[in-house]
């Protein structure tokens, strides 16, 4: 039996190891007293259970008594056997719990894409890992999966994830995909097959925007999504500059499809001629306005290194969005064509600033050029951007 505390910052962990039964947990309980007194406040309390090997009910008890004591409790690094013993007693929706995970390196693995929140990389012919940034945490990855396996039920096209890992610090997730390679990578290698890829493209985007999520799934509302993250900008934005974009955002009319909320060329991987999805954290139900505003916000006015982050030269943006415009509404009349463009446009705008809110962390030069572009793209298009707002209404799905 070993037992010992350490507090990082307000953060007190307890690592404990060897078997928690009755012999051991009265010791344990008295000596986690006397070490728990003299750390004084604390704001978080964590168990680390990596290195224990056995949970009797007298041991469930001690720590069912530490939650009330210290409603921050919880309990990381629980392997197999002490996870099962948590959750076959309902204790893991008490305490909350994460299990030991397995470790995996990256060394010498092909960068296959990066994003907001994390960079994909590719682990063997059969599976491709998504790393998280280290302030992401075990809440988003769980989101991210429950989104996924939720989007494949209802029909969504999505790489299947299998496993949760560590990469040093940082959690991953795993994916299966035989072979594929992103689309922006297709895209970049063969710009021959331009019109094909994005026929691809359009056609995922009717794919998924022709199916209709129902009230008892999980899905979330992609305006909500949407809205916390124009909040979290106001450290960067003045409250004017921020309810311009939630008027836009306001504007865009309630719908119940099912959206990606982060389409972009990075995130479809090609596999066997069909398109797979990944990075699922921003799935949600809304108007197919808001995810083709997403991904004009990518192809054609992304603000940044565009070949480093959308993987190609930003001309083949325009020539991919001019294929996927009329592929989309085909049918549709070239008047109605070029009214939805501009409607994507100006919606788009949200996306171009709004995903500041992924990081607390981002250079100034970059939220420099951020605000400069807000100047001439929002505030200076004011009365064009009302105008173009008001016709939202008529874009009935």
């Amino acid at each position: 039996m070993s037992l010992s505390v350490k507090r990082t910052g307000d953060v007190v962990t307890i690592y404990y190891g060897g078997r928690l039964d009755s012999v051991a947990t009265p010791i344990v309980q008295e000596d986690l007293h006397e070490l728990l007194a003299k750390e004084g406040d604390i704001e978080e309390l964590v168990w680390d259970a990596s290195e224990m090997t056995y949970l009797s009910s007298v041991g469930l008890r001690m720590l069912l008594s530490m939650k009330k004591q210290y409603p921050s409790f919880h309990i990381v690094e629980a392997g197999t056997d002490v996870y099962n013993v948590l959750e076959m007693t309902a204790f893991t929706q008490i305490i909350p719990t994460e299990r030991l995970l397995r470790r995996l390196s990256i060394d010498g693995c092909e960068i296959v894409g990066r994003g907001g929140v994390g960079t994909v990389y590719r682990l063997s012919d059969d599976t491709i890992i998504k790393v998280f940034r280290k302030d992401v945490t075990m809440d988003v990855l769980y989101t991210e999966m429950n989104m996924a396996k939720e989007s494949f039920l209802l029909g969504m096209p999505t790489a299947i994830t299998f496993d949760v890992v560590r990469v040093g610090e940082q959690y991953g997730l795993v994916y299966e995909l035989l072979k594929a390679r992103t689309l922006s990578d297709c895209i970049k290698q063969n710009p021959d097959r331009i019109d094909e890829y994005a026929r691809l493209y359009a056609n995922l985007f009717k794919q998924i925007h022709a199916i209709e999520v129902g009230n008892d799934r999980i899905i979330r509302s992609a305006y909500e999504n949407e809205r916390e993250q124009l909040e979290h900008i106001r450290r960067y934005f003045d409250d004017e500059s921020v309810g311009l974009l939630i008027h836009i955002l306001k504007s865009i009319p309630k719908g119940n499809r099912l959206l990606h909320g982060d389409l972009q060329t990075k995130n479809a991987m090609l596999q066997d001629g069909e398109l797979m999805l990944i990075d699922m954290g921003e799935v949600g139900y809304g108007h197919p306005l808001q995810d083709l505003a997403h991904a004009y916000s990518s192809l054609m006015s992304f603000i940044g290194n565009y070949e480093l982050v959308i993987g190609f030269p930003r001309e083949y943006g325009k020539l991919i969005w001019d294929v996927v415009m009329n592929v989309y509404f085909e049918g549709e009349s070239v008047e109605t064509i070029a009214h939805r463009r501009e409607q994507i446009k100006v919606a788009s705008l949200v996306r171009n600033f709004g995903w500041l809110s992924l990081s607390d962390s981002f250079p100034p030069e970059v939220i420099r050029i951020c605000q400069e572009q807000f100047e001439k793209r929002v505030r200076g298009q004011k009365e064009y951007i009302y105008k173009v707002c008001e016709t939202f209404a008529d874009w009935q799905i």
